[in-house]
Parts: structure tokens; sequence; C-alpha cells
């Protein structure tokens, strides 16, 4: 039972574990991974606004989650993110993957939050005390990101 969200609300992650050990008996290892608005290396940040295309957006993340599917052998991927205005220290994104051994759930969670940095159809904008600015995939994301695709293609 995967799950693919994208709301306004915040999200409770025991609410979400909960969701899931209720209904998978065979999972060995959880892990999950919450992204936060944080504030920029120069300047506090006041808030982050978070747009998207709802049938796009959810395309994108069905297609990642099928990627993570082929490459490794998982119970349940959750994903919950979230759009609209967010203050500093508010929680972003919520990505779970349970599976039978603890390095899948570890490797399938940072491939998913890899691919969501880059792939991804979110548009991020910080808003400072002094300027707004739409945001753009980091290098050290891409990067990586592009590892998996090598990975991928080799798999």
């Amino acid at each position: 039972m995967d799950r693919i969200i994208i709301q306004k609300k915040d999200f409770d992650l025991a609410a979400e574990l909960k969701l899931i050990k209720d209904n998978y008996t065979d999972i060995g290892a959880v892990v999950s991974f919450i992204g936060l608005v944080r504030d920029l290396d120069n300047e506090p940040i006041k808030k982050i606004t978070l747009e998207y295309y709802p049938k796009m957006t959810k395309k994108t993340l069905e297609s990642i989650v099928t990627k993570a599917r082929e490459k490794w052998n998982l119970k349940n991927i959750t994903i919950i993110h979230r759009v609209g205005d967010l203050a500093f220290n508010e929680q972003i994104v919520l990505v779970i993957t349970t599976s039978k051994h603890r390095q899948t759930a570890f490797e399938s969670c940072q491939f998913i939050m890899d691919f969501l940095k880059t792939k991804a159809t979110f548009w991020k904008k910080e808003h400072t005390k002094n300027y707004s600015k739409w945001v753009s995939a980091n290098d050290k994301d891409t990067i990586q990101q592009q590892k998996w695709d090598v990975s991928l293609k080799n798999n």
C-alpha cells in the first residue's frame, strides 16, 4: 500500500508509522526521513513557498516510487510532501520506506529523497527579510541523483 500525498496540512510521523505497522506483519526495517524548512547559509529565512501542478507532480512522484520498487524489494513507500507557505522549522516532506532488511530501507529512502530534490515538479521560493527568490536544485543534489541514474542503468 504505497501512499503518495501532496497536502498543505502538516503530517504526523507517529500516525504514519502506526498505519504501516497496522497493515504489515513482515517488515524488518522502517526508515524515515523528514525534511524541515531551514535557515539559509547567509540569512535567516522567514518562509518558503512551494508550488506544484497536481497531475504532473503526482505522476512524477509515482515514477520515483516505481524506480525505487524496480531497484529494491520494498514492502511500503510513503511520500507526503507539503505545499503552500511554510515557516522556518516546519516539516516539508516525509519519506518512509519499509523492507525486510535495513540496508534496503536505508538505500531506498535516500534514493527517493535524492530524486525528490532534483526531479519532483515542485517549485520553491525562499523569502527572507531582504528578498524573495525561486530556487533550483543544487549541484550536490544533481550529482547524487546522477549517481543513482548510473546505478539504475547497471541494475
